[in-house]
C-alpha cells in the first residue's frame, strides 16, 4: 500500500492551494481555484469552470445557482444528477471540496433533509463556509476529518455521494467501508469516479494519475465492483459517463511534461497506449435492506 500519509500530505497541500485562490478570487484579489490544480483535471489561469480540459468539462448547468461553488469543482463528473435524492433525506459528500455538491444536495433534500461534506483540507472547509454563508443554505454541515474514517455515527445517513475523490485514497477499501457503516439500511452509495476500464501497463499509471490529478491513482471497473461487495454492498454497478476519446487524450497530453513519460516513450506512444483506457464513471450500490 502507498505510503499514506504522504498521499494525503500531497493531496492537502493541493486541494489548499487551490481554496486559498479561490477565497482570494471573492476577496477580490486575483486568480482562481482551478490555479491549485486538483483532482481531476490540469491547472487553469482563466477560472472558467468547464474550459479546462475534457476530464472537467461541462458538468453542471452553467445556469448553477451556486456560482462560487461551481467555480471551485474540481471533480469529473455530477454525482447530484445521477444520484435519487428525496426530501427529507440525508445526504454525505465525502470530500466535499468547496461545496458544490452539498449545496446542491441540500436544496434537493429539502425540506426536512441535511446535506453533510467531508474535507480533511482546512482551506476546502472555509470556502465551502464561505460559500453556503453566501448562498443562505441552512441545511448543510461541512466537517473536519478523512474520507477513510467518518466523523458520522453508524447508520445516520441515507445516500453517500462523492465526485472525483475516492480515486485519491491510499485504503479504498476503508473509505468504502465507512460509506458501508454510516449508511442506514437500503441506503444508497451513488459517486462520480475515474475509472480504468482495462489493464495498462505499470510504467503508465503514474501518466494516468498526472492527465487526471489521481494522486493514488484509479482502480478498474471490476475492481471497484468486486470491493463494494467484499464491504457489503449489493446491486454494485458501475455506469461509464465520460470515454475519453483520442482527441481529448491528445488535449491532455499537451499539459504533460515529456520528462514524466516511461523512457524512449513518445507522447503519441503514450496516447496510443492509454486510448479507450480510463473514463469517468458513476458508480452505484446498495446497503442491504435487512
Amino acid at each position: 500500500m502507498e505510503n499514506e500519509g504522504m498521499v494525503h500530505e500531497v493531496v492537502r497541500d493541493r486541494y489548499a492551494a487551490a481554496a486559498r485562490a479561490q477565497l482570494a478570487t471573492l476577496d477580490g484579489g486575483e486568480g482562481s481555484c482551478r490555479g491549485g490544480g486538483g483532482c481531476c483535471g490540469e491547472a487553469s489561469t482563466t477560472g472558467t469552470i468547464g474550459a479546462v480540459d475534457p476530464i472537467t468539462r461541462d458538468l453542471y448547468d452553467p445556469d448553477t445557482p451556486f456560482d462560487a461553488a461551481l467555480a471551485a469543482s474540481l471533480g469529473c463528473g455530477n454525482p447530484t444528477a445521477l444520484a435519487q435524492l428525496h426530501p427529507g433525506e440525508v445526504v454525505l459528500d465525502l470530500g466535499s471540496g468547496g461545496g458544490l455538491d452539498v449545496l446542491l444536495s441540500a436544496r434537493r433534500v429539502a425540506p426536512g433533509g441535511h446535506a453533510y461534506g467531508l474535507d480533511m483540507t482546512e482551506d476546502m472547509l472555509a470556502l465551502a463556509r464561505r460559500n453556503q454563508a453566501d448562498a443562505g443554505v441552512e441545511n448543510a454541515t461541512f466537517l473536519a476529518g478523512r474520507i477513510e474514517d467518518v466523523p458520522l455515527p453508524e447508520a445516520s445517513v441515507d445516500v453517500v455521494i462523492s465526485n472525483c475523490v475516492i480515486n485519491l485514497s491510499p485504503d479504498k477499501d476503508a473509505v468504502l467501508a465507512e460509506a458501508f457503516r454510516v449508511l442506514r439500511p437500503a441506503g444508497r452509495f451513488a459517486v462520480s469516479d475515474i475509472v480504468l476500464l482495462r489493464d495498462i501497463p505499470e510504467a503508465l499509471r503514474g501518466v494516468v494519475a498526472l492527465w487526471t490529478g489521481c494522486i493514488s491513482g484509479a482502480l478498474r471497473d471490476e475492481d471497484y465492483v468486486a470491493r463494494l461487495a467484499a464491504a457489503g454492498f449489493v446491486d454494485a454497478g458501475v455506469e461509464v459517463t465520460r470515454r475519453y476519446d483520442r482527441a481529448e487524450l491528445e488535449e491532455l497530453a499537451g499539459s504533460l511534461d515529456p520528462g514524466h513519460l516511461p523512457a524512449g516513450m513518445s507522447l503519441e506512444e503514450a496516447v496510443e497506449a492509454l486510448d479507450g483506457a480510463f473514463a469517468s464513471a458513476f458508480v452505484r450500490a446498495t446497503k442491504p435492506a435487512a
